[in-house]
């Protein structure tokens, strides 16, 4: 069985990189929502991956491996999503073809 301070560790840790990663971007790109909320969900389906491989070879039940598949694909919706809110936005910006 995972102890539950390992699960809470990759928690963290995948907020502290996150937040770091935010705070990075260049805000003159595109709205600084955007970009946080795309680097974000990267650092969590990373996290998501971790933690379902871990509950792999753990181990454990089904529930949990089925879980950790949800939260990646779900995470990985939000940051599929994001780049396209992001493209159609700078897409505004482009000059108009005559």
């Amino acid at each position: 069985m995972i102890h539950p301070l390992i699960l809470v560790a990759v928690f963290l840790l995948s907020t502290v990189v996150g937040y770091f990663i935010i705070r990075t971007v260049p805000s003159l790109l595109h709205t600084p929502l955007m970009s946080g909320m795309n680097a974000l969900s990267g650092v969590t389906i990373v996290g998501a991956i971790v933690a379902t491989g871990v509950a792999f070879l753990a181990g454990e039940g089904v529930f949990s491996q089925i879980a950790g598949g949800l939260a990646i694909v779900l995470a990985a919706v939000n940051v599929f999503g994001g780049f396209g809110v992001t493209h159609r936005m700078l897409r505004m910006f482009d000059k108009k073809k005559k």
